[in-house]
């Protein structure tokens, strides 16, 4: 079966983001990889830099365990995610050695530079993948085949600028929205820091809000997860849109009908 590689900057980006869409592939047999490029050593007021990276370590392993994932490292500390060479190339041997189908990874803009800074690097990376003169770290031969990439929804549905960021697909999640509830649930450490830090009132009830209003925008369904598709050159065919295949009827496409600002208000 087809592989799908989802590739967020910090432990709980993809279960708030990607894991509805995760969770419906893995139903079709899909194999499914998960890495955060970050570390999630910021994600605390409490802990050490050692004892938070090692706790949300574990909670991500827990949690790409329930989703049924290959688990991946991560590479960087968080806010030292930059798009260089020398992450590049271990994001670069990564991707090579998983050789995916899909990537899913962050929209372009988002509200904070780390989820910028991984979209880059995994779509460089990606690009890359076919180039045996482009170094990888640790070496591995270049890789053939076709790989379509797909944005999610930066967090809150709004660009830095507080411009609404329209999605072209709508993946249906309601059938799936207490999974993911559960899959972010492992991630027990940041509960309480996000509540401090960024003021959700509650870090379950922040996820099914986010999906709530994605469904809202879709017209359709009760929760939602948004995705954009990458531009296919140096990826693949230009009708390439295997989550649209796959997916059927779970997905709404949105094309060129405009979303009102005031409709996830």
């Amino acid at each position: 079966m087809p592989t799908v590689f989802a590739i967020g900057a910090h432990p709980d980006d993809i279960e708030f983001l990607m894991s509805g869409t995760l969770f419906l592939l893995k139903q079709l047999g899909y194999g499914i990889h998960y890495m955060n490029v970050g570390n999630g050593s910021c994600g605390t007021n409490e802990l050490s830099k050692k004892e938070i990276v090692r706790l949300r370590r574990s909670e991500s392993m827990a949690a790409a365990e329930y989703l049924g994932a290959t688990f991946h490292e991560g590479i960087c500390d968080d806010l030292a995610i930059f798009y260089d060479q020398p992450t590049l190339a271990k994001l670069g041997s990564i991707i090579r050695d998983v050789d995916p189908d899909i990537l899913l990874t962050h929209s372009p803009v988002d509200y904070m530079e780390d989820h910028t800074n991984v979209c880059r690097l995994a779509v460089t990376a990606a690009f890359a993948r076919g180039m045996p003169n482009f170094p990888v770290d640790p070496p591995r031969d270049a890789i053939s085949g076709t790989i379509t990439v797909y944005h999610a929804q930066p967090y809150s549905h709004y660009d830095p600028l507080r411009r609404l960021v329209q999605p072209e697909m709508m993946v249906d999640v309601t059938s799936v929205i207490n999974q993911k509830l559960e899959m972010l649930g492992f991630h027990h450490s940041q509960k309480k820091w996000l509540d401090e830090s960024q003021g959700h009132d509650s870090y379950l009830n922040a996820l099914r809000d986010f999906d709530a209003r994605c469904g809202q925008l879709s017209g359709k369904f009760k929760f939602a997860e948004g995705w954009r598709r990458h531009l296919h050159l140096g990826f693949g065919r230009e009708n390439d849109d295997p989550l649209r295949d796959a997916l059927g009827d779970r997905v709404l496409l949105i094309g060129s009908q405009r979303i009102d600002h005031d409709s996830i208000t």
